[in-house]
């Protein structure tokens, strides 16, 4: 009697087993011509490649000299605005607990939840609205924009005496800058 050693099975074919199995799915094999030889051994492929990175590297060095002294001049640059955003002796009302934080001021409202963030200049609020819970610590301002959509925060407050100390120091905030902005856009004439 004669046993046959391993698998009686023949192999599978199809998609699932070799996705160059359908036309198109996979890039065409390339192929050799007689002009490239037979195949290089594994160390000397690496030798050249090698030798290709070593060429490669002063020009990275020289883009790494560039962008260096392209950041430098940005941060630069960037270093004047940012003087000038603080100079401003108006107002500010920043609030914010161990999640979400909510600074509001000369430049606009910025808001951040764990790492998200956004920000809004005051000609892209439309409004700015505070509200607080009934039960608990939850201090929510929410900003409105032209094209009606709505963007909230919660704060949590350590305690809910915090919540009128909040509304008194956000009103003079929107006092102090958000009227100014329509006070401007009142003053154009419009043609």
């Amino acid at each position: 009697m004669e046993q046959r050693i391993g698998s009686s099975s023949q192999p599978l074919e199809g998609a699932g087993f070799d996705p160059a199995f359908i036309p198109g799915l996979t890039s065409p094999a390339s192929e050799r011509t007689k002009e490239d030889g037979p195949e290089k051994e594994p160390e000397v492929a690496a030798a050249e490649e090698a030798e290709e990175v070593e060429e490669a590297v002063p020009e990275r060095e020289d883009r790494a000299e560039d962008t260096a002294e392209k950041t430098a001049e940005e941060t630069a640059e960037a270093a004047p605005s940012e003087e000038e955003d603080t100079a401003s002796d108006g107002p500010v009302f920043e609030a914010s607990d161990r999640r979400a934080r909510l600074v509001v001021d000369h430049r606009g409202v910025r808001m951040s939840l764990d790492d998200q963030e956004c920000e809004f200049r005051w000609d892209e609020i439309g409004a700015v609205e505070t509200e607080t819970a009934r039960f608990g610590k939850r201090y929510t301002v929410t900003v409105h924009t032209p094209d009606r959509r709505w963007y909230p925060i919660e704060i949590e407050a350590p305690a809910r005496s915090r919540f009128t100390e909040w509304d008194e120091q956000l009103d003079a905030v929107l006092d102090a800058y958000f009227e100014e902005g329509e006070a401007e856009e009142r003053e154009e004439p419009r043609t």
